[in-house]
């Protein structure tokens, strides 16, 4: 008994005394439940983007749009004339739906000729397209049926054969992107893009961070700290050159599953490069701020594994807190989403995935400029630490200092 209260003792001891097990266990599930429960507190999709082309402009079609614009769940943003290319738009603006109003609308209800409203529904996300259709089904119901269903209620009738007695129009509701609604089509090109910055972070957690434990940073890049750029680039070069190993394959994958794959496939290949760097500089840029290769994991992994649940790819971002969506920013993941989404899913034009390439670009300089100046401190720091000059690189090929020997066990030992 006394071994094993002794044993217990110790592993409660050792537990408590992990600074990695007490985050794993206490510190990140609290981050989690928080991040989720404020990500999805709404509940429900509100002020969904929807486009309505009101080509009647009559009073019956203007109360047709402000019964529309009442709707709680959407956010209607009223065209007057249609747009040239009506998929496009769609994109740009990230609408849920788009609805025609045709022109004698108001004429063909008077004269009961059911004049037909279109409602068309980006199914590209799942989620947006039913809170939309729903709304939409809800308050072109209520238009149709107005003060004649309320009559014959009002007679004893049942609502919905009430409903069925008086039709003025007809909605007709048409799918854009994704019309089979075929999941795979729906969720691959985000599940690799996932797996691709995990894979990336990982391996960058280590790359930096090994090496300062071992100390062969310093031993190969003595008197090198003019080269910060260089050696960033260096280190960084394997990681992209793999890389399009896995890009390659997920793309042949892709074929294989009959995914669709963008109709310009050189910018695909451009923005995936530049979300590529992006995730690496990222991964740098925590391999230098935290020099123990596992808690550079850890934290990589605190941002890396909720990124798709905030990503936008399925619950939209203008739903999430403020302070969310600023966080979301910052992950590269989120734009290099939003760009697959238009260039699989939706088929959009290279145009239209422009400001996410630029976000990219932005994240990909701003994590590679503090990573940069992170690492010239690093090194500062490490040959002030063995005392090592900034010459040194010129010393060891002029053997002109004998104070100081190379000595590959112990690498640096001052006389």
């Amino acid at each position: 008994m006394k071994q094993i209260r002794y044993l217990l003792k110790r592993e409660f001891r050792l537990f408590l005394t992990n600074k990695t097990l007490i985050s794993v266990f206490f510190l990140a599930p609290v981050f989690y439940a928080l991040l989720i429960g404020f990500t999805y507190q709404s509940g429900k999709v509100e002020n969904i983007p929807v486009i309505v082309v009101n080509h009647d402009n009559t009073p019956l079609s203007d109360q047709l749009l402000e019964m529309l614009q009442d709707s709680k769940s959407l956010k209607i943003l009223n065209y007057i004339n249609e747009p040239a290319n009506l998929k496009d738009e769609t994109i740009k603006m990230e609408a849920a739906a788009v609805i025609v109003i045709p022109e004698r609308f108001e004429a063909m209800m008077l004269q009961k000729k059911y004049p037909e409203v279109n409602v068309y529904v980006n199914t590209s996300n799942v989620l947006t397209a039913n809170f939309a259709t729903k709304a939409i089904q809800q308050t072109l119901g209520t238009f149709s049926a107005g003060a004649e269903i309320k009559a014959l209620q009002k007679k004893g009738m049942n609502a919905d054969l009430a409903k069925t007695q008086f039709e003025p129009f007809k909605a007709n509701y048409i799918t854009l992107f994704n019309t089979t609604s075929n999941y795979l089509i729906f969720m691959w090109p985000a599940m690799m893009a996932v797996v691709l910055q995990q894979v990336i972070l990982l391996a960058m957690a280590v790359s930096f961070s090994e090496e300062f434990k071992r100390e062969s940073f310093i031993k190969d890049f003595a008197g090198k700290e003019k080269y910060a750029v260089a050696v960033m680039a260096i280190k960084c070069l394997p990681i992209w050159v793999f890389a399009n190993f896995n890009i390659l394959f997920f793309y042949l994958c892709s074929l294989y599953f009959k995914i669709p794959v963008p109709d310009n496939v050189w910018n695909f290949f451009l923005i995936t490069a530049v979300f590529v760097v992006a995730a690496t500089n990222l991964g740098v840029l925590v391999s230098i701020v935290i020099p123990d290769a596992l808690k550079a994991t850890q934290y990589l992994m605190v941002i890396a594994s909720p990124a798709f649940i905030i990503s936008g790819f399925t619950w939209p971002t203008y739903a999430m807190p403020e302070f969310i969506k600023n966080f979301t920013a910052i992950i590269p993941l989120t734009p290099y989403l939003e760009a697959l989404k238009i260039m699989v899913v939706q088929n959009g034009s290279a145009i239209l995935t422009k400001k996410y390439l630029v976000h990219l670009l932005i994240l990909s300089c701003v994590y590679f400029v503090i990573g940069w100046i992170a690492l010239k401190i690093k090194i500062h720091f490490l040959f002030k630490k063995y005392e090592i000059p900034t010459d040194y690189e010129e010393e060891i090929y002029s053997e002109e200092n004998p104070n100081l020997i190379i000595d590959d066990e112990n690498f640096l030992v001052k006389k």
